[in-house]
C-alpha cells in the first residue's frame, strides 16, 4: 500500500514543481524535458529489443506514445490555466469512463451519476475557472482513458517496461520541434533542466518503478482504489508547494469524484 501512495504523491509532486517552473518556460517546454529525463533512464533500464518488430507492434507503441505525450500535454496546459487539483479531478474522469464502460451493474451507473454531480458542482464553484483549462483536463482525461485501453494491448507484445520506454522517447521526439521553438533559449536555463529532469523522474521513473513493485503484491483490486485518491494527493501537493487554496465546493466536487472511482473501481473488481 505505501508504494502505491508513495507514487501517487511522487507524481502530484511532480506536476506542482513543473506548474511551478510555468514562469521561466511554457508547459510544452517543461512536458517535453520531462518526456526526455524518462525516455532515458528508461531506455538505458529496459534496453528493449527493437529488430524483428512487426508494423502491429510500432502501430500500438505509436499510438500509446500519442496518448501518453498527448495527456501530458493536455493536463500541463490545463494545470497553467487552472488549480492543479481541479484539473487532476476533471481528468480523472478518464479512467473513471473507462471503469465505467467495462462494468456490467446498476450500481456503477449511480457512482458514474455522482461522480457527474461533482462535475456540475465544479460549474457553481466560486474558483475562477478557465474554460481552456477545463477543456485541456478533459483532453487529457481521453488521454489517459486511450492509455488505459492501449497498455495491456503494448504489454503483451512488448517485453517488460519496453514499450513504455519506446513511447517516451516517440513522445520526446514529437514534441522536440514545437518546445524548442517555443522556449528557445529558455531551456538552457540550468534552473529549469534541473527541475524538468526532475519532474520527469518524479512523474514517471520512480513512481512506475514503485507502481511495478507493489503490483507483485498488491491485489489489483486494492491498486486499483488507491490509485483513486489521486485528486485528492494533486490538490494536497498544489497547496503544500504552490499554495493553491480550494473552496468548500472544489472540495466537495472533488470528493464526489474521487467516492465514484473508489464505487466504481471496487464494483467492477469484486
Amino acid at each position: 500500500m505505501w508504494l502505491v501512495l508513495g507514487s501517487i504523491a511522487t507524481v502530484q509532486i511532480g506536476a506542482a514543481i513543473a506548474k511551478h517552473l510555468f514562469g521561466l518556460a511554457t508547459p510544452t517546454g517543461i512536458v517535453w524535458l520531462r518526456l526526455v529525463s524518462a525516455a532515458v533512464v528508461l531506455l538505458l533500464w529496459s534496453r528493449p529489443r527493437l529488430r524483428g518488430r512487426t508494423g502491429r507492434d510500432w502501430l500500438l507503441v505509436t499510438g500509446y506514445a500519442v496518448s501518453l505525450a498527448g495527456m501530458n500535454w493536455c493536463i500541463y496546459q490545463a494545470f497553467s490555466r487552472i488549480p492543479v487539483g481541479l484539473a487532476v479531478t476533471l481528468e480523472f474522469l478518464g479512467p473513471l469512463t473507462v471503469a465505467l464502460v467495462t462494468s456490467r451493474g446498476v450500481r456503477e451507473v449511480l457512482w458514474a451519476l455522482l461522480g457527474g454531480v461533482g462535475v456540475v458542482l465544479l460549474g457553481f464553484s466560486p474558483t475562477s475557472l478557465s474554460w481552456a483549462g477545463v477543456g485541456f483536463a478533459l483532453l487529457a482525461g481521453a488521454g489517459w482513458a486511450a492509455y488505459i485501453v492501449i497498455s495491456p494491448h503494448l504489454g503483451r507484445r512488448w517485453e517488460g517496461i519496453g514499450g513504455l520506454a519506446v513511447a517516451h522517447g516517440f513522445g520526446a521526439l514529437a514534441l522536440a520541434v514545437p518546445a524548442l521553438l517555443l522556449n528557445g533559449i529558455a531551456l538552457a536555463n540550468p534552473t529549469v533542466i534541473g527541475l524538468g529532469l526532475l519532474v520527469g523522474l518524479l512523474s514517471s521513473v520512480i513512481p512506475y518503478s514503485l507502481e511495478l513493485q507493489a503490483l507483485r503484491t498488491l491485489p489489483t483490486r486494492v491498486f486499483s482504489v488507491l490509485m483513486s485518491l489521486e485528486p485528492a494527493f494533486a490538490a494536497l501537493a498544489a497547496f503544500l508547494i504552490l499554495g493553491e487554496r480550494l473552496g468548500v465546493v472544489d472540495l466537495v466536487a472533488m470528493g464526489c469524484v474521487v467516492i465514484a472511482s473508489v464505487g466504481i473501481t471496487r464494483s467492477a473488481t469484486t
